[in-house]
């Protein structure tokens, strides 16, 4: 390592996804002088590949769609996903915050939200569920407009890309889904297809950004017009501290040993534990040598904040019924070699889609959220045996909906059957018995799932009966969106695992976003918001951008907590060192 050498800052920031960075932007709004650090050579981690959406109740965007909420409706929905896991104190902080924070980035930055009319809770009939109003996403955003930075914005996930280009949540994958049945659909995507290799050709990249690739951008330009330096390559190897009171951080900027000084915080943002492979084993019983996991999350979110915080006294909550937010992912090898991981989040609820289990027998409702499919697939698995299912259609369904990294109609399938990603039988027995599932009851379980589904029935297992099945079907398939009959071969399978969007297990804060220690008291000067602390969803997923949300919102706490001394030492006691939600209120206000 190259000779060391010193920086001093005021708030040093762990991690370039949206939870570091709305938290420095946030303190350097409030004048304080900032350094955001990333360990990858790219910026914007999970952010940059998610899907952009954030789940915030009660915000000034709802309302201007005439969505206002019922009083005490979310604390209400919260505490029944948490259940025994809800954190009052910290959920409170959010709900009362997450408003302001959409506003203050609305109007202080270059972020901006679309928020749909419609969008379910994943548990909309659940109390305090709601049909729509609390589910937001990222708006598209001019790649161009970051200017030479664009290079360094992490891309978005392979497998959720066309001709990798990223395709916006909502109407505009509704426009690729039907470009051979609509003149209209058939215009966007040529314009749109037009536009990106027009990009390319010119920039080396796509510029129309979108989902989290547009969260992204729109916080770092928002980052850097407050002239905050984001250092790439540079990881933390330790937390400094100084009579109890962390102080900064030893990093390593490219072979350089650098100690920062960081006056008032150092803010943990590292994206969680996907990749820790001992943590892994610990907290996933699916995976007890760790390796039974596979994560689409970014392969350098190792757990490196977790482990800095437990040197110096802080505690991981091992208690949450579920440590990640679970999601089905297939694996399939890419062109250059390497193994793509492809989240399966809305095709399960298409019309003509079913999941079986090696027994040859569906096992749940295949409409239902990510998070929730997957505790299904444990519980239904039986003991000894891999946990895996496979996704079962027909030769219309595939080719009207696609199927995981298998676009529809009229993009080719041929690749993936020659990689074994996609199988493909002229019978359901055949078909069986390539994939290793047992055809009597393969062939059974589907002459009876279509003697209903000819009805737009599934009196078995409820396939959209719920609002959200509903919503991710197919809104122009009647009578039911989310149910058709598996009829016509040739039919076909894909094999799908165990996978995460991100980690809930995290380190234990309070309300303000500080770090404690065993005995429940803040650690002076040591801050975590996003993956990094304990999820508010008590191990659940309630709906769309749980993840985000209050990524954005903590972080904005956190910044506004900072920078208003709650950390200082003249503060006293941790109790009186506690920042109380009018006072932050109050900070907020003056920011505006």
């Amino acid at each position: 390592m190259k000779a060391e050498s010193d920086y001093s800052c005021d708030v040093l920031v762990i991690g370039s996804g949206c939870s570091g960075m709305s938290a420095a932007i946030t303190a350097a709004h409030e004048g304080l002088k900032v350094l955001v650090i990333e360990k990858e050579p790219k910026f914007g981690g999970s952010t940059a590949r998610s899907g952009g959406w954030l789940w915030i109740p009660n915000t000034s965007l709802a309302k201007v769609q005439g969505i206002y909420e019922t009083e005490g409706a979310a604390r209400t929905y919260l505490q029944h996903e948490a259940g025994d896991s809800f954190d009052g104190p910290r959920v409170d902080a959010f709900i009362e915050h997450g408003p302001q924070a959409v506003d203050f980035f609305t109007a202080k930055t270059a972020v901006r939200f679309d928020m749909p009319l419609v969008f379910p809770d994943y548990h909309a009939e659940a109390p305090g569920g709601t049909q729509g109003g609390r589910s937001m996403v990222t708006r598209p955003f001019d790649g161009r407009e970051l200017g030479p930075a664009i290079k360094d914005l992490a891309p978005a996930l392979p497998e959720l890309t066309v001709f990798g280009m990223m395709l916006g949540s909502g109407k505009e994958i509704v426009h690729f889904m039907r470009v051979t049945k609509s003149v209209k659909s058939a215009w966007y995507v040529t314009k749109r297809l037009s536009r990106h290799f027009a990009d390319v050709l010119k920039h080396g990249r796509g510029m129309t950004l979108t989902n989290g690739n547009a969260l992204a951008g729109r916080l770092a330009k928002s980052l850097f017009d407050l002239n905050v330096p984001l250092w790439l390559n540079t990881k933390a190897l330790s937390l400094t501290t100084t009579n109890g009171r962390v102080t900064g951080a030893v990093l390593d900027r490219e072979g350089t040993k650098i100690n920062v000084t960081a006056k008032r915080a150092v803010v943990l943002a590292s994206g969680g534990f996907p990749y820790d492979i001992e943590r892994r084993k610990q907290l996933f019983p699916h995976a007890p040598t760790g390796n039974e996991h596979f994560s689409p999350s970014p392969t350098g979110n190792t757990g490196d904040g977790l482990r800095m915080a437990e040197t110096v006294g802080g505690r991981v909550t091992t208690t949450l019924p579920n440590a990640a937010a679970w999601v089905p992912v297939s694996t399939l090898t890419r062109k250059d070699g390497t193994t793509g991981i492809m989240p399966h989040f809305i095709d399960r609820a298409k019309p003509g889609v079913i999941s079986v289990l090696r027994d040859g027998k569906r096992f749940t409702n295949e409409g239902n959220s990510y998070h929730d499919f997957v505790q299904a697939l444990v519980k239904a698995t039986p003991p000894g045996e891999e946990i895996t299912a496979h996704l079962i259609c027909d030769h219309k369904t595939l080719r009207t909906y696609g199927l995981g990294s298998v676009a529809p109609f009229p993009m080719p399938i041929g690749r993936y059957l020659r990689v074994g990603y996609l199988t493909k039988g002229a019978s359901l027995e055949e078909l069986a018995g390539k994939i290793g599932v047992n055809a009597l009851n393969l062939r059974e379980t589907v002459r009876t799932y279509n003697t209903e589904a000819r009805l737009g029935r599934d009196p078995v297992f409820g396939k959209g009966s719920k609002a959200y099945n509903r919503y991710q079907g197919d809104a122009l398939h009647a009578p039911n969106p989310c149910i058709a009959p598996i009829e016509r071969g040739p039919f076909y399978a894909l094999k799908i695992r165990i996978g995460d969007i991100g980690t809930f297990a995290g380190l234990k804060t309070d309300q303000s976003c500080r770090v404690l220690d065993s005995s429940n008291s803040p650690i002076t000067g040591l801050f975590a918001v996003g993956n990094d602390a304990c999820s508010i969803m008590g191990g659940n997923y309630p709906g769309a951008g749980i993840t985000l949300g209050p990524a954005l919102t903590f972080g904005f706490i956190a910044g506004k907590a900072i920078a208003s001394g709650v950390n200082v030492s003249e503060y006293g006691t941790p109790a009186g060192n506690a920042i109380t939600n009018s006072k932050l209120t109050m900070v907020s206000q003056q920011a505006s």
